[in-house]
Formats: C-alpha cells, sequence, structure tokens
C-alpha cells in the first residue's frame, strides 16, 4: 500500500496548487485510480518520459517535469563547468501545456546554472535536434508526445550530436530520480527573472532559416519541379501541429505553386478536434484531405505528425482514389528514388550506405543491395539509426544517405539526428513531381517498383494492453515466448529462433547456437522456413506489444496470403 502513502505525501505537499489537491480530493476512496497515479513513477528511458497528463507520480504535469529536469540538470553538471556553459535547447509542440511544461523545464536549467535556448514558439521536432547541434548545445529537451492521443505528453531528452539521449546517460537521470524526491529536490527561479538575466534566451526566425536552408539543400532535382508545377497538385495536412509553418514554407521555396492545404487542420489545437488520432499512420484520419484532393483533382496528400517528425502520404491511384502508402512502402520509394536522383546530379557519394530499423521491410535491403550500397539493421528508435550513422561516417566505412524506420519516420542530410518531416516532405513532394514528368503517379512507381525487385508485404499489429494489468500482461507475454520458443507457427516450421536481449540465434533444426551483432534489447524474431520474419517487441512508449510481419513471394497475391494467415496467430498472442 505504498501509494497511499505517497497519494498523501502529494496531497499534503505545498508544492501543489488548489486545483490540484481538488483533483486528488476528488478520487480519495477509488483505491484503483489511486494506485493508477502513484504506483510508481513514470519510466525514464532513452525516449525520456511519456504518459497522460493529470496530478500523480504516474502522470505526465509540472512537478514530474521538474523532476525529471532536475535529475538531468544533475547529469548535464556533472559533465563539467565547459560542457555546462554549452548550454540546453529546449522546444515544444502544440499538446495541451506543452508550452507551460517547457518554461518550467527552462527555470530548471536556469536555476541550476545551466544557460538555456528556448524556442520562442511551438517548432517541429527536427529542428529541436538542429539547434542543439548548430549551437554546440551539450543537450537538449523536446516537450512532446508526437502522435499519441491528447490525453498525453511527453519530455524527450537529446544529447550532444542531436541525437536522443544515449543508454548510458538516460540509466544515470533515471537513477537520479529514484533518488531525489520530486518537491524537494528541485532547483528553479523565475522565468521573467531568468530572461532578463540572460539565463534564457529565446530562439526564433533566425534559427528557422538556419534549418531551411540546410533542409534546401537536400534538393536534387528542382528543374522537374518547376516543369510541372502549373499543373501538379498537392494536398497537405499538420494534424492541427508544428509542420503548418515550415513544411508549406520548404515547399514553395522548391517552387510548388499548387499546395492545398487542410484549413481545418491548420489550426494549432492539442485537442486534435478533426481527428480521433493525429497519427498519420492512421488512414482516417486524412478524410478531410481526401475530400480536397478529389474536388481538386491532386496527385498525393501528404501529413505530419503533431511534432513534424513523421510524414504519411496517400497517393492517386489513377482513377480519382486515394490509396495509403505505408511507411515501408513510402521509405522504398524515397530510397529508390534518392539513389537515382544523386546519380543524375552526380551527388551520390563513395561508399553509399542505407540505414534501416531491425522491424522495417527487407524490400529496403534489396534495394541498396541491387544498386551498390550497403545496408545495415539498427535497433528501432531513431537513435540507433543515429548512433550507427556517427559509427560509419567516423570510421570511413560509408556514408549514409538515407536511414529510416517503418512507422513513417525519415532522416537524411547531415543537420538532424532525428525523425524529420520537414526535410521528408520535401524530398517526397519533390520524387513525387519527378515521377509526374514520367506521366507516372506515385502508386504507379510503388507497382514499377514491385516489378524490379520483387514482391513483399508487411503488417504491423499492436496488441493494446493498458493500465497496470497491461504491464504485467506484456511481460509474462515476452517471458512465455522466451520460456516455451515455438518450433512451428500456424503449420509452418521455425527455421531461426533469434533473441535480441541476449543477441542469441538458434537453429531449430539442429539446436545449434550463435550471436548476432545487435544485443540488448527486449526483441524476439522468427525467421520461418516460407521466408517471413516474425518480430514480437513490447513498445517503448505506449502499453503495448507490437507484432511485424515481413513477408516476400514471387506475386503480391503470395506476400497477401502469408501476411493473412500470420496475422491470426499474432491476434492470439493478446489471450
Amino acid at each position: 500500500m505504498d501509494f497511499m502513502k505517497t497519494y498523501e505525501h502529494w496531497l499534503s505537499s505545498p508544492a501543489l496548487s488548489a486545483q490540484e489537491k481538488a483533483e486528488l480530493e476528488a478520487i480519495r476512496g477509488d483505491e484503483k485510480e489511486i494506485e493508477s497515479r502513484f504506483f510508481d513513477q513514470l519510466a525514464f528511458g532513452t525516449a525520456g518520459l511519456r504518459g497522460t497528463m493529470g496530478v500523480g507520480l504516474y502522470r505526465m504535469n509540472v512537478h514530474v517535469i521538474r523532476h525529471a529536469t532536475q535529475a538531468f540538470a544533475q547529469v548535464v553538471l556533472a559533465e563539467g563547468p565547459e560542457a555546462v556553459k554549452r548550454g540546453v535547447a529546449i522546444c515544444f509542440d502544440c499538446r495541451n501545456n506543452s508550452d507551460r511544461f517547457a518554461r518550467e523545464a527552462a527555470c530548471v536549467m536556469a536555476g541550476n546554472g545551466i544557460p538555456v535556448r528556448l524556442f520562442d514558439a511551438l517548432r517541429p521536432t527536427p529542428e529541436l535536434s538542429f539547434a542543439v547541434r548548430e549551437y554546440g548545445c551539450i543537450a537538449g529537451i523536446n516537450i512532446t508526445a508526437s502522435h499519441n492521443p491528447k490525453e498525453y505528453n511527453g519530455y524527450k531528452v537529446y544529447w550532444e550530436d542531436g541525437a536522443q539521449l544515449p543508454p548510458k546517460h538516460a540509466d544515470e537521470v533515471a537513477r537520479m530520480m529514484r533518488e531525489l524526491d520530486v518537491f524537494d529536490c528541485v532547483k528553479t527561479m523565475e522565468y521573467d527573472a531568468a530572461v532578463a538575466e540572460g539565463r534564457i534566451v529565446l530562439m526564433g526566425a533566425e534559427t528557422d532559416e538556419k534549418f531551411l536552408a540546410r533542409v534546401m539543400a537536400q534538393v536534387n532535382d528542382k528543374a522537374v519541379v518547376e516543369q510541372v508545377a502549373d499543373t501538379f497538385k498537392m494536398v497537405y495536412t499538420p494534424f492541427h501541429g508544428t509542420g503548418y509553418q515550415l513544411i508549406p514554407e520548404a515547399l514553395r521555396r522548391l517552387g510548388m505553386k499548387h499546395v492545398i492545404c487542410v484549413p481545418e487542420q491548420m489550426v494549432i489545437d492539442g485537442n486534435f478536434p478533426t481527428v480521433v488520432s493525429p497519427n498519420p499512420e492512421n488512414p482516417e484520419g486524412f478524410y478531410l484531405a481526401v475530400e480536397i484532393a478529389k474536388r481538386e483533382g491532386a496527385d498525393f496528400i501528404l501529413g505530419s505528425d503533431p511534432d513534424a517528425d513523421r510524414v504519411g502520404i496517400m497517393v492517386n491511384t489513377g482513377d480519382g482514389e486515394f490509396k495509403v502508402i505505408s511507411g515501408n512502402q513510402t521509405g522504398v520509394l524515397m530510397l529508390d528514388y534518392l539513389i537515382g536522383a544523386m546519380k543524375r546530379k552526380g551527388t551520390l557519394p563513395e561508399k553509399p550506405v542505407a540505414l534501416k530499423t531491425i522491424v522495417t521491410t527487407e524490400m529496403a535491403r534489396k534495394v541498396a543491395e541491387v544498386n551498390g550500397l550497403e545496408s545495415y539493421d539498427t535497433f528501432t528508435g531513431f537513435k540507433f539509426l543515429a548512433q550507427k550513422k556517427d559509427q560509419l561516417e567516423s570510421s570511413g566505412q560509408g556514408n549514409v544517405i538515407f536511414a529510416y524506420e517503418e512507422s513513417y519516420g525519415y532522416m537524411m542530410g547531415d543537420y538532424v539526428r532525428d525523425k524529420d518531416a520537414v526535410t521528408a516532405a520535401l524530398i517526397l513532394t519533390e520524387m513525387a513531381a519527378w515521377y509526374a514528368s514520367q506521366g507516372m503517379t506515385l502508386y504507379d512507381a510503388l507497382q514499377a517498383l514491385y516489378q524490379k525487385y520483387g514482391f513483399y508485404g508487411e503488417k504491423t499489429l499492436n496488441l493494446v494492453m493498458p493500465g497496470l494489468d497491461g504491464l504485467k500482461k506484456m511481460a509474462a507475454l515476452m517471458s512465455g515466448l522466451r520460456a516455451e520458443p515455438p518450433v512451428e507457427i500456424v503449420g509452418v516450421a521455425v527455421r531461426e529462433q533469434k533473441d535480441y536481449q541476449d543477441g542469441s540465434v538458434v537453429c531449430v533444426a539442429t539446436g545449434e547456437r550463435s550471436t548476432m551483432e545487435l544485443s540488448g534489447s527486449n526483441v524476439l524474431r522468427y525467421e520461418m522456413s516460407d521466408g517471413t520474419s516474425l518480430i514480437v517487441r513490447p513498445s517503448g512508449t505506449e502499453p503495448k506489444v507490437k507484432v511485424y510481419i515481413l513477408a516476400n513471394g514471387s506475386t503480391r497475391e503470395v506476400c497477401d496470403q502469408k501476411v493473412a494467415k500470420y496475422t491470426v496467430w499474432a491476434e492470439g498472442l493478446k489471450n
């Protein structure tokens, strides 16, 4: 019953406002609700914190933000005076309370003697990564819950390379949070005083221009955009979020004349009133964009999530209907296009490399290798893609032209180390214009790639397990699969069992054991005798287990049959 003690500790704290105390008093007697708010701290991982907003230790609120920032400040202070002088960049998105949480974080950093560069208004996540690198900051903080529902907010932390915090530093922040009292430990100062003393400096249009200059340098073929600009049309939606300024501006600078923005979704609103979920992975959110695209005869639709790090597209199939292109397919299209565009322009670097995650389509590897590129896998998450990029380039092993993961995240150039919807929107639009100049839609282009590289099909299932019981179910599912590894699934033999926790590989037929290069992540993978890969991974940011089906075959029908068959197995894992 320790959670009841924590509940009473919060209720008696002078740090709580009258409104916050009233929220806690309202749940007195509801033991399950109290437990859900106070059974533990929100777990601090390499992606920082993420959770639903409300009062409590296991919720996102100003007290948790201050607590986390104090812990992070002490990790920064431990780097020494020279590192501290470099300061911290702070950004925030459109969500309810994001601006307030960002200010609170800035005030705690300033209170600890660490200079802060704070954006004057909401900005895309990639611009935070850029600012950390551009201004030589030691670290960065981004208040965002990305594409989660409106009830959520989050606290992402970055290190000096502009990538999310390395595990070593994240573990240290988590340790400090365990040691420090959530209220008593915090050193902070008044916001106005911090600004007046120069401890908090605001960033604005000047940083936007620096960022946009680097984005526009990624253009490969502006001439082809100008060639089709009079007739080529697209629809864009920021889903009420941070892409609403920089993405249309980048496309205007590209030479686009007909970028039709969804007016209702250009309104900044953390309640996301026009969608159930502001996630470009969910096609139902595009309904307003589809109406406009059909009316205007647009070539394709592009949407960025609230913090503008992910981007999704729908394409005209040629008959006026619009079809979703998955993150896997979008990445394959972009990789193939970039290789061709760079070759035509003469800018393909020596030792070119493509990066993807272990759960991303194997078609990307095929595209890379057929075109003479090396291809490497990393764990899920852009910090791992960024880490691999830095390792390859610093050692002279290769030059990364493109990195992506299936969940609609893409990274190009050397100025960010995170998903970047601004640059991705630019390249996707240039690519769509190039295909339009060839008399093809992006749908046509995808079919042509299947003919060239073979047929691949993928599906991701989200086994949602909410609440305290859900965390236990997630853990039980993974431990059960480890205790009794499957030797066959839906009548198909498992060829290899792979456990990325310890890097082990077991050949089922012989029992022979070997090891992989990658280890240290709670992920299981089964290589099936029919060529399909099945991957099971608990989400690090949401209460769900993800199951990935990666199939290939001689025809589209063969791929679809494999995906359907393994979907039945995956859905059964939740029971």
